[in-house]
């Protein structure tokens, strides 16, 4: 196996698909990328055993073959060597010879043959979409995914596609985010798929490199998610489990309705959460005529409160929130203003953008 290119022909591919690579690994192997050189192309595959990572890339090939090296390592090789330099590929024996101007790398090497794969899919159901679509959705949902929670089918993201729409929804449990958008994908059934959390990272990382009218291609099966966009082909297990009704969470009787200026919002809830407790970071809002007063405290005895002048003439009110989801959803908001719908002090929030209702989010109440 021997080939020679410029280093970006050879890193754009590696910093696709490294991500699949696991720091730590049950298997050597697995902190391998698999490469294939044959018929002008240059195939690299990475995986972790439940998400397979694979981009291809023409190029001159010298000497047709397949091994697998350190993944990480190449990388940072390559990253490091100057721009457009010139890099030469060669494989002998166990080892690699990889030499860029008056640099040379020996780097060792494990067989392909021992390289997992994922099997192909099984009678998948096709649905295109756009990058840009598909990368909006989940941008305005992937931060209120679960962290290794127990149930586990909350460590992920639902994706659902119907006739003219696409959405996505994540929840752990103390607050839920919901986006959608028109598409005109027309799977022949509804796609109903929950992506465990570190390929949704990867998806997102995916669709924000390549041109935003750039077709995505899902195949999809009970088991199985695969997308297609460029040269680049991202393989995943879905988590097997029922995801939560989410309509059900999503408050509709709430009765107070306020409208603000989204920095304005973010900057009192910042300052107010410098003198929140550190654990719970927990911030109380009482709203009443024409005010929005913010406050917080801590075990030290430490206390901020922060007014804001509001157009708002209803009933008080006064609620517990955690900053930080507070936070996370204003940044999420594209819109200058942001919707909050309340009830009492026992019900969660409605936050929406001003000018639609395509993204939704709900935040649980927390006792202070």
């Amino acid at each position: 196996m021997k080939f020679s290119a410029q280093r970006e022909t050879l890193l754009t591919p590696l910093q696709h698909v490294v991500g699949a690579v696991e720091r730590k690994q049950t298997s050597p192997i697995l902190g391998n990328v698999l490469m294939v050189a044959d018929d002008g192309y240059l195939t690299l595959t990475a995986t972790d055993s439940e998400i397979e990572m694979q981009a291809r890339v023409e190029m001159h090939i010298d000497q047709t073959g397949s091994t697998t090296v350190p993944a990480r390592k190449l990388l940072e090789i390559c990253k490091h060597l100057p721009d457009s330099a010139r890099v030469d590929f060669n494989f002998q024996g166990d080892k690699v010879i990889f030499k860029s101007g008056r640099s040379k790398f020996t780097l060792a090497t494990l067989p392909a043959n021992e390289f997992p794969h994922v099997d192909a899919l099984d009678a998948p159901q096709q649905v295109i979409l756009t990058a840009s679509v598909l990368l909006q959705c989940i941008k305005n949902t992937a931060f209120s995914m679960a962290q290794q929670d127990v149930r586990f089918y909350l460590n992920g993201m639902l994706l659902e596609i119907g006739a003219d729409r696409l959405s996505c929804v994540a929840t752990d449990g103390h607050r839920l985010a919901y986006a959608q958008c028109a598409t005109d994908a027309e799977p022949e059934t509804p796609v109903r798929a929950i992506i465990p959390r570190k390929t949704v990272g990867e998806l997102q990382r995916l669709l924000a490199s390549v041109e935003s009218e750039d077709p995505v291609t899902l195949l999809v099966t009970p088991q199985h998610l695969q997308v297609q966009v460029g040269g680049v082909r991202l393989t995943t297990k879905l988590i097997d489990g029922r995801f939560p009704d989410y309509n059900r969470v999503i408050p509709i009787d709430g009765n107070k309705e306020l409208l603000i200026d989204c920095q304005t919002l973010k900057q009192s809830l910042t300052r107010a959460s410098v003198l929140s407790n550190e654990k719970y970071r927990g911030v109380r809002i009482a709203l009443q005529s024409g005010t929005l007063t913010i406050s917080s405290n801590n075990p030290e005895q430490e206390e901020a409160i922060d007014e804001l002048e509001v157009d708002y003439s209803g009933d008080s009110a006064e609620i517990g929130f955690n900053v930080t989801y507070l936070l996370d959803v204003l940044n999420s908001l594209e819109s200058v203003n942001a919707r909050i719908l309340l009830k009492d002090g026992n019900s969660s929030a409605l936050i929406t953008p001003e000018t639609n209702s395509d993204s939704k989010y709900v935040v649980m109440p927390m006792r202070l």
